[in-house]
């Protein structure tokens, strides 16, 4: 059987999912952001089996650091020899900067 990988959020992706969740909430649509929250978390839940199935990011195209497009979002993770970190949770049309 293979591996599972431990699945961690960095604080950049815990702020990312709050921000979600309180927008939804200032457009008195608090029901609707849980729910999207819920979807991403389960889409990165995945990620324990199957760490190598999001997209390369194409900004970068480093092979471990890849991402999970749910619409509207682009969910960004690293992988490395201790499991997957979701870094990022952006808007899809946003694109990304290097550093």
């Amino acid at each position: 059987m293979p591996r599972k990988y431990q699945i961690t959020f960095a604080d950049s992706a815990v702020q990312d999912l709050e921000a979600i969740r309180r927008w939804y909430a200032d457009q008195e649509l608090s029901e609707v952001g849980e729910r999207v929250v819920e979807k991403i978390v389960s889409a990165v839940e995945r990620l324990a089996d199957f760490p190598m199935s999001g997209r390369i990011v194409p900004e970068f195209g480093i092979a471990h650091l890849r991402e999970i497009v749910l619409p509207p979002f682009r969910i960004v993770y690293r992988i490395d020899k201790r499991g997957v970190r979701v870094v990022r949770i952006r808007r899809s049309e946003r694109s990304f900067k290097m550093p």
